[in-house]
């Protein structure tokens, strides 16, 4: 996959107000670690995340992504009028129909000839939503568009919480499926892509790779339609060797692009799981760590969110810079993934 017109012009995003850290969920889970004889900091140990961040109460997905929608306009000095697609693509929604697009349409106040769809992909659907809105700049369907992605962690944590705590049957290997889930935080970012014009010192969409390796799409589960309540049942040990493998087959096709191996690319944007993941992931891919750009420590596993929210973070810190090429690799439970070039 070739793309020679489609700019990433400008990044935003919005960070949760409220902040819990690791060491606050074990607190709250003292007496299952006192009673199971869990060692205090486990958590953070095993999956290096000192916090992550929470909306206040009832924020839906949709308010969260139009406030990072709304930083890109002010960035970019946009005209909402001018935005001609809106793509949300985050595993959080407002409700199942109508799609969460049209509720963050209306709050950014889009124009009506604005074309707005929801994809849905795992923690993969920020960079499928790029994909699209590429694939219909580069074919001259529409001049620019907004990626969008709100991910709201709150009743997950909190579910997974009260379920440890109400289960007096619980032993140390029966709460390993529920562990992934206190690494997941809540955030929101987006993007505005547009045709690439002459002299514009942009970012620029230009390679991408993806596999699906779907007979492992029993290892990261949610809660089954009609279920009240918000649990997600995660295998993650053999998620991340899955996941892992997945990642190689695809570094392969895309290391494959001329200029685009692992001594050319400059700087990588994950899809952030855990420190483990991290290690397992660059020592297979055999990629230089110091390259890879982190949000973990503070934001934690914020879903579809992860990636893009990273590279927004590296160009506002200057650590993604002119000259570069950037890497974003996405693993989502299925098993897919997409890797994607950025040069700038």
């Amino acid at each position: 996959m070739h793309y020679s017109k489609v700019c990433l012009h400008t990044f935003g995003y919005e960070l949760p107000p409220l902040v819990l850290t690791s060491d606050a969920i074990e607190e709250r889970l003292s007496p299952l670690y006192e009673r199971l004889k869990l060692p205090a900091g486990r958590l953070e140990l095993m999956s290096g995340i000192r916090e992550r961040r929470l909306w206040e109460p009832g924020t839906r997905p949709s308010q969260g992504a139009a406030m990072a929608g709304k930083d890109v306009l002010e960035k970019g000095d946009l005209d909402p009028d001018s935005i001609e697609c809106l793509i949300f693509t985050s595993v959080s929604r407002d409700m199942m129909e109508p799609a969460t697009a049209a509720f963050v349409h209306n709050q950014l106040g889009l124009s009506e000839d604005c074309l707005i769809f929801d994809i849905s992909n795992a923690c993969l659907g920020f960079l499928d939503g790029m994909v699209m809105l590429a694939n219909m700049i580069e074919l001259g369907q529409v001049r620019n568009g907004l990626v969008v992605a709100g991910e709201t962690a709150e009743e997950l944590v909190e579910s997974t919480i009260q379920a440890l705590l109400s289960d007096a049957s619980l032993t140390r290997k029966k709460i390993k499926p529920a562990f992934a889930s206190l690494t997941i935080g809540s955030g929101s970012v987006a993007l505005y892509m547009c045709s690439l014009r002459p002299n514009m010192d942009r970012p620029r969409l230009m390679r991408g790779a993806w596999k699906a390796n779907t007979k492992h799409s029993d290892l990261c589960q949610g809660a089954a339609s009609g279920n009240a309540t918000t649990l997600m049942n995660t295998n993650s040990e053999e998620l991340l060797i899955r996941g892992v493998e997945t990642a190689y087959a695809t570094w392969k096709e895309f290391a494959s692009f001329a200029g685009w191996n692992a001594d050319d690319v400059d700087r990588f944007f994950c899809h952030q799981v855990g420190s483990s993941h991290a290690k397992l992931l660059f020592n297979t891919l055999g990629l230089d760590q110091e390259k890879n750009f982190e949000t973990l420590q503070i934001m934690g596993n914020v879903g579809s969110v992860s990636a893009p929210i990273t590279m927004a973070m590296a160009l506002e810190q200057g650590k993604f810079q002119r000259g570069e090429k950037g890497a974003m690799l996405g693993i989502g439970s299925g098993i897919n993934c997409l890797m994607l070039g950025v040069e700038w």
